[in-house]
């Protein structure tokens, strides 16, 4: 047994209260290393060359309005880059909880596309969230595109923390069978 499992063992005898507080720690955790692979993915995707050419081409789709902003990078490129990176983080952060945070044996069939559909519609709430505060760090309190998409990208990630560990508790009910 795993140090890990000692700690989920100790915290399931303490009551339901302490082993859902534990979880909470855990997920924090692992949002955490969610958060860095977003930001990673984001830095590295937003400086290729090919994406980073289309920050002079402004996207306007549905609610979705990435502009260009004189100056800055922005447009098409922080739509692609941003919402690849978020993608790229829930699909790390999926895993990852299931099997450690929550210790689930929940049928990923079952599971994955609600987890999915939830995904899309935070993704999409983000999408259009990220460029709104991005345009206002750059243009009302000066700062540039680097720390601007950063702050954007916090804010979106804290939005979907507080919103993802209440559907993953409940999509992620069903635990491992411990083996003897």
């Amino acid at each position: 047994m795993s140090w890990l499992d000692n700690i989920d063992a100790a915290a399931a005898k303490k009551g339901k209260k302490v082993e859902t507080f534990w979880q909470f720690v855990k997920f924090i955790v692992v949002s955490l290393g969610a958060c860095i692979v977003q930001v990673v993915s984001l830095a590295i995707l937003y400086n290729i060359p090919a994406i980073k050419d289309l920050s002079d081409t402004a996207f306007h789709w549905w609610v979705f309005d990435y502009p260009v902003i004189e100056g800055e990078r922005c447009g098409l490129a922080l739509f692609i880059s941003a919402n690849v990176a978020n993608i790229l983080a829930q699909i790390v952060a999926f895993f990852i909880n299931k099997e450690k945070t929550f210790n689930s044996s929940a049928n990923i069939k079952v599971a994955l596309p609600i987890y999915i559909i939830f995904t899309v519609a935070l993704v999409c709430f983000s999408a259009w969230l990220n460029p709104t505060i991005f345009g206002l760090c750059v243009t009302k309190f000066g700062f540039g595109s680097g720390l601007s998409l950063t702050i954007a990208t916090a804010v979106c990630s804290t939005l979907q923390f507080v919103l993802y560990f209440p559907v993953d508790k409940i999509l992620f009910h069903e635990k491992k069978e411990k083996k003897a």
